[in-house]
């Protein structure tokens, strides 16, 4: 795709992946303005080529464009950074999804992708209660605008699990999304992040799987495969996604997390320092290293770096304090950063009930009482 002025020209291809060989090719030469309509007829172009029906995408993506160029390319500045995985990204990513809302306040998809974007923003950086509201007036904004769009539904359904710990309502919105449109990576890789949570784990994988066949260079859908794998037990492949997710991204936040967490289950305490001090994210950083030293027996930096992520990072990563306290066998203390990871309604504490990192806990009582108050099934229900 080439600009010049207010002219585009776009060369598609179609090439065959079996052997390499052009099977297809067409130039397009069009006003800017008319982007939108050249995009459809680029796509039914290539249908043609290959003599299929595209079924349900002209009503989905009527619904989620817009016809603001500019707006558009704000949106697409705003994905683009979100894609990127950090706090910073993320912060910049809302003033381009401002952006694009400001020239069109009518553009669906841009609200059901910021309202994603405000609940990772607020776990991560603590500010639950000022910017998980937010996200859920943008999703149910983004459904009122386009009910037939999967992104909306699967944004809507991530919001009221994800922050609001209503699984009974939000869960039947991502099955929505799946079924408005079974291909699509952000509706398959939001539907695996809550499932996982309730235990589904097989049925997790196999969507976390579709959303990177469907998005393989997304950190996001890979991230979340290595967090299924992981709870599964199948380390080997949990390390590989979670290596790819750093070589796809290198500064996406905790993009070393995984690959730590396999070497401290393995007791691999030189691999997992050797991960950890390659974590960007300074607070996931503190963290990883807790473990990595505890389980090197070099107790004192263990201590010394467990007192700083409490110091440090505690509105962030209580979860993550509960799990330092959980491999140091200190039950009390785990459960006592379960229950403040719990108050301050922290992403992390959904893992609750198929995290290995808790098994030593699952015998308390404790432990039971929070899967109940979280409506996680119990090992009765399971």
């Amino acid at each position: 795709m080439r600009k010049q002025g207010e002219r585009v020209r776009i060369v598609a291809e179609l090439v065959s992946a079996h052997d390499g060989i052009a099977l297809w090719t067409r130039t397009f030469e069009r006003d800017l303005k008319d982007i939108f309509a050249v995009q459809q007829e680029i796509a039914r172009a290539v249908a043609e080529s290959l003599q299929v029906t595209l079924l349900g995408t002209d009503n989905q993506s009527a619904q989620s464009a817009t016809a603001n160029v500019e707006a558009h390319n704000a949106y697409l500045q705003g994905h683009f950074l979100f894609r990127r995985s950090n706090i910073e990204d993320f912060r910049k990513a809302i003033t381009y999804f401002d952006r694009a809302i400001e020239l069109d306040p009518n553009y669906a998809a841009v609200y059901a992708e910021r309202a994603e974007v405000w609940t990772l923003l607020g776990d991560q950086t603590g500010q639950r209660t000022t910017l998980y509201p937010k996200a859920r007036t943008d999703a149910d904004k983004a459904v009122a605008l386009a009910p037939a769009l999967a992104e909306a539904h699967a944004a809507l359904g991530w919001v009221q699990c994800f922050t609001e710990w209503n699984f009974a309502e939000g869960l039947p919105q991502l099955e929505k999304a799946k079924m408005l449109a079974p291909a699509n990576p952000t509706a398959n890789d939001l539907l695996a992040r809550i499932v996982v949570y309730l235990g589904r784990v097989d049925e997790a994988e196999r969507q976390a799987r579709q959303a990177v066949e469907l998005d393989p260079l997304s950190v996001a859908t890979q991230f979340n495969l290595a967090r299924v794998l992981f709870y599964a037990g199948k380390l080997d492949e949990a390390d590989a996604c979670g290596r790819k997710v750093a070589e796809i991204q290198p500064t996406a936040s905790s993009s070393h997390r995984w690959q730590v967490l396999v070497a401290v289950e393995r007791n691999d305490g030189e691999g997992a320092l050797r991960e950890a001090e390659l974590e960007p994210d300074m607070a996931f950083r503190r963290f990883e290293h807790t473990l990595a030293h505890y389980i090197r027996g070099e107790r004192e930096a263990a201590d010394a770096t467990l007192a700083e992520l409490i110091a440090k990072d505690k509105d962030r990563l209580a979860y993550q304090i509960a799990q330092a306290y959980a491999l140091r066998g200190e039950k009390d203390k785990a459960f006592e950063w379960l229950q403040i990871s719990f108050d301050n309604h922290d992403g992390g504490t959904l893992s609750l009930l198929v995290d290995p990192m808790l098994r030593g806990l699952r015998d308390d009582p404790r432990y039971h009482a929070l899967l109940a108050k979280l409506g996680l099934p119990t090992a009765n229900e399971r």
